[in-house]
């Protein structure tokens, strides 16, 4: 990677294996390597697969030059070029193309000029299965990787098919599973798939049906792993193969959100209880966890409100060929609606209006549809127009997502969806009204409105009385005359991008389901509701980004102290499993009213960039802290006394604090040795320290 040329304008490596073989983790291992880092001014990473449109393409690299989504999409080429050489100009840069699937040496020759107008040094990295691609492109000779040694093969294999500690209860199935990983050849994901698909089978039986199955032969025979793949989707209960399916309406390498997700399982009604009493969001957690356990998802980022992740782009395979028909995603290369389609995605289709065409308008195959997304449109009135075509043609939606469409106001149509489960407006800036017939739409359950540039929400917002979850941006000082007190089967409130909101609401305790609040980016918010207190369903709460917020005080314009009010001492106080504060400048300590009940509950604290935190809670033993973070704090100097369940402790930019919990020698120490995995300061603390 530090070889300065190779006599050509740009150096391409390229990657060559066969699907599965760990091409993409290498080149995230690369891609985020500190040295790396300091050698290039600009990384930029790109999911190619199989569409490889030069327009599409340009974009996607600007955004990731850029790190925001910019406003790319209303560009003509002209223009994107432009942009894109505006952004590697004179910079030594590092791309890379992941999963390039393209043999057309003039459409690669196309961007390839537009390439070159960086550093002297800059390289691009190109990962293909093809070794023909990977000649067309490359200027350096090509990385073939190889299979794993038995060895790490092995280990790979039980690391997933056995749960921590228990390999050595079971020698029989381990012998199995020798000559299980053998047939793997090397091959991570085959072994990650087969060791998820065995977890927690105990039956000697059940391991030599896997050993002895026939998909081997196919294995061998098409030279292709997707057998092993099929092999674990013909395991899955058929509750969690309609979830999988459904997984394939969003494009390849699209990262999912799990609480959104879990949403959208609901809205087509696939979430099944058990029994009377059980909440539909566990429901829909349990069935992530099994299939992630199943190795279904990678590229876990883990965050307090939501986690996100990725498929593999074979897996993704998976998953359409589960699907059939009924899941379609359109763009530059596709633009076929196929018959019996029920979702669909639209990703970035231009549809200059004289190519409208019956193809797409057709009722026949939009008329069923229960799910349409729409990614990347182009500002116009030929998408709007289209759009709306489409939304009056499909009266039967369950799921509407027109994230970054930007449209100037809601289409009308959507008024007319009494079936719309889920809606999702975000990012929409140009929306300055949100139209009233949105609180009008009886079976709604899920309404995204954040990072929309909205002067105020619609005053009937208590007559959604199904809303589960409400991600929220206004312009509004209050919100204390919108019925959001009212939406008493609300489970998840967002409220983020307020920047001109001091105060929120009264009557916080009539939410009685609310298990997660987060408030976000609201500058001048000064106080929160003195009900909040009394929210005993609470369960994460997440604040950040507000500086003039001081949680010492609570009530319209704080009129509420500490001090002066501790009957939640008596009525029943918060029960939080987790708490994150982010960017508090003025929280000096965490007060009691967060802390008093949620001692004994209490399993995740993460609290960051608060310049002026002194405390944490010193008068509380956190008995049931798994994870406390703590980063940016430089007056903070102490921890709690007692975190007998702590787990991960994790330290940064904390000078004081860190030199007190140094190994042996620090007077915090004590607190945290019994503590499995710990890092100050980016340095993890060995078991030999302990």
């Amino acid at each position: 990677m530090s070889n300065p040329t190779d006599g050509e304008d740009i150096s391409v490596l390229p990657i060559v294996g066969i699907g599965g073989l760990g091409k993409t983790a290498l080149a995230k291992l690369v891609f985020n390597d500190e040295c790396v880092d300091s050698h290039f001014e600009l990384k930029m990473w790109v999911c190619v697969s199989d569409d490889f449109d030069l327009k599409r393409l340009i974009i996607k690299i600007i955004k990731a030059a850029k790190g925001v989504e910019g406003d790319c999409n209303n560009m003509d080429l002209e223009q994107l070029q432009k942009a894109l050489r505006d952004c590697l100009d004179g910079k030594m840069y590092l791309l890379i193309l992941d999963d390039v699937w393209n043999g057309d040496n003039m459409k690669w020759n196309e961007l390839k000029q537009l390439l070159v107008g960086g550093d002297r040094g800059s390289k691009i990295v190109v990962t293909t299965r093809s070794n023909q691609i990977a000649e067309m492109m490359g200027t350096i000779p090509t990385h073939n990787l190889d299979v794993l040694a038995e060895k790490e093969s092995s280990s790979l294999f039980l690391q997933f098919a056995f749960k921590k500690g228990e390999v050595n209860r079971y020698p029989h199935l381990v012998k199995n599973g020798e000559e299980i990983v053998k047939k793997c050849k090397g091959v991570p994901l085959v072994l990650k798939t087969l060791g998820g698909l065995l977890l927690s089978k105990t039956s000697e039986y059940e391991w030599k049906l896997v050993r002895d199955s026939e998909m081997w032969a196919l294995v061998e025979k098409e030279k292709t792993i997707f057998p092993v793949l099929k092999l674990s989707d013909d395991e899955l209960p058929p509750h969690l193969k309609q979830c999988f399916a459904y997984l394939s309406v969003n494009p390849k390498d699209y990262g999912f959100f799990d609480g959104l997700l879990i949403q959208f399982w609901m809205a087509h009604g696939l979430l099944q209880p058990s029994g009377e009493n059980e909440d539909l969001e566990d429901i829909g957690r349990h069935y992530l966890n099994d299939l992630s356990s199943r190795s279904f998802f990678q590229d876990f980022e883990k965050s307090f409100t939501f986690n996100c992740f990725k498929m593999h782009d074979l897996v993704h395979d998976l998953a359409q060929s589960v699907a059939k028909n009924e899941c379609c995603t359109i763009n530059s290369s596709n633009k076929k609606i196929p018959h019996g389609v029920r979702h669909l995605c639209f990703n970035n289709v231009d549809f200059p209006e004289q190519n409208i065409s019956s193809r797409f308008l057709d009722t026949q195959k939009l008329s069923h549809a229960r799910t349409l997304l729409f990614e990347d449109m182009k500002e116009g009135p030929s998408s709007e127009y289209f759009i709306e075509k489409c939304l009056s043609i499909s009266q039967k939606l369950r799921v509407l997502d027109l994230r970054g469409a930007n449209f100037h106001a809601v289409p009308r149509k959507i008024g007319s969806l009494k079936h719309l489960r889920y809606l999702n407006l975000s990012g929409n800036s140009n929306i300055k009204k949100l139209p009233n017939f949105i609180c009008k739409l009886p079976s709604l359950q899920t309404l995204i409105i954040s990072y929309l540039e909205l002067e105020e929400l619609p005053r009937d917002m208590k007559y959604l009385i199904n809303l589960r979850m409400l991600a929220i941006s206004t312009r509004q000082r209050v919100l204390s005359e919108n019925g959001l007190e009212y939406l008493k089967s609300l489970r998840f409130l967002g409220i983020v991008g307020c920047e001109n909101l001091e105060y929120l609401f009264e009557g916080f305790q009539n939410l009685t389901s609310l298990c997660t609040l987060m408030i976000g980016e609201c500058k001048n918010l000064i106080s929160l509701p003195q009900e909040l207190k009394f929210s005993t369903a609470l369960k994460h709460l997440m604040i950040g980004d507000c500086e003039k917020l001081d949680l010492m005080t609570l009530g319209i314009e704080g009129s509420e102290k500490e001090d002066d009010n501790q009957d939640y001492l008596v009525r029943g106080g918060l029960r939080l499993q987790g708490l994150s504060i982010q960017k508090l400048p003025k929280l000096k300590a965490i007060p009691e009213w967060l802390l008093v009940g949620s001692a004994n509950t209490l399993q995740f604290l993460g609290v960051f960039e608060c310049e002026n935190l002194t405390a944490l809670a010193e008068k509380h033993n956190l008995t049931s802290l798994e994870s406390l973070g703590i980063a940016d704090c430089p007056k903070l100097a102490s921890l709690p006394q007692r975190m007998p369940c702590l787990k991960h402790f994790e330290i940064e930019r904390c000078p004081v604090l860190s030199q007190r919990c140094e190994p042996e020698m620090g007077e915090e120490w004590a607190k945290i040795a019994h503590v499995s995995h710990i890092e100050i300061e980016g340095n993890e603390i060995s078991s030999s320290n302990k």
